[in-house]
């Protein structure tokens, strides 16, 4: 199952190509082919390597949508936090003190963040835009606790595993047609459109305490 996973680099193509022997390792071995398939996923995502989201269509098209996207959850999280612990533990002291002695964005960034942590890490979560690794490496260079980045990667990343392993588990009917999988979805407005309202949600505590500030500003 190893061997099949990193082969071409974790493609779709590979993933086509081999289905037929993941399906059958995955039905004669069911609990190791869980072990394994989370310790992949936790090692691509700590390592940053190419190929989370065929991993996580992966685990769509193995175990389905339930668990499926249990298993792609756990292996996400275990894996951002090990990334996230490896940048605190190589870098921490170095970019606490590159910060910390630094006036211009970088310091208001930090500020920001340290403000409003809650609020800037689920941000990083919804927003389609922002690399996986980007939105592991931040909170750990910016000194954010790791129980609020554990808690906050669990929660957030919900709305994209669903639609990802969604996807992953109908790739059968994909395959049957010779077709590839359209990883675009989540741009469509009909699944967009809910992510962007979260990223509301997420800003209005920043928003209602600058607009606190500024009413306090205009009565002094």
């Amino acid at each position: 199952m190893l061997a099949v996973l990193l082969r071409g680099h974790l493609s779709f193509e590979a993933l086509s190509a081999n289905r037929a022997g993941l399906v059958a390792f995955t039905e004669s071995h069911r609990a190791l082919s869980v072990l394994v398939f989370v310790a992949i996923y936790t090692g691509i995502v700590a390592l940053s390597l190419p190929g989370a989201t065929v991993s996580t269509l992966t685990g769509g098209f193995l175990f389905g949508l339930f668990p499926g996207v249990l298993f792609n959850m756990t292996g996400a999280v275990l894996g951002a936090s090990l990334l996230f612990l490896a940048a605190r533990w190589g870098l921490g002291d170095w970019l606490a003190s590159r910060i910390d002695a630094s006036e211009g964005r970088i310091h208001r960034i930090k500020r920001g963040i340290d403000e409003n942590q809650w609020s800037m890490l689920f941000l990083l979560r919804f927003l389609p835009v922002v690399p996986f690794f980007v939105a592991n490496l931040l909170p750990a260079l910016f000194g954010v606790p790791f129980h609020r980045f554990v808690i906050s990667t669990a929660l957030g990343i919900v709305p994209g595993a669903l639609v990802y392993t969604s996807v992953g588990a109908g790739l059968g009917e994909v395959f049957e047609r010779g077709e590839a999988p359209d990883l675009g979805v989540i741009f469509e407005p009909f699944i967009l459109l809910p992510l962007l309202g979260l990223c509301l949600l997420a800003l209005l505590p920043v928003l209602w305490k600058a607009w606190r500030k500024g009413a306090m500003v205009e009565r002094a």
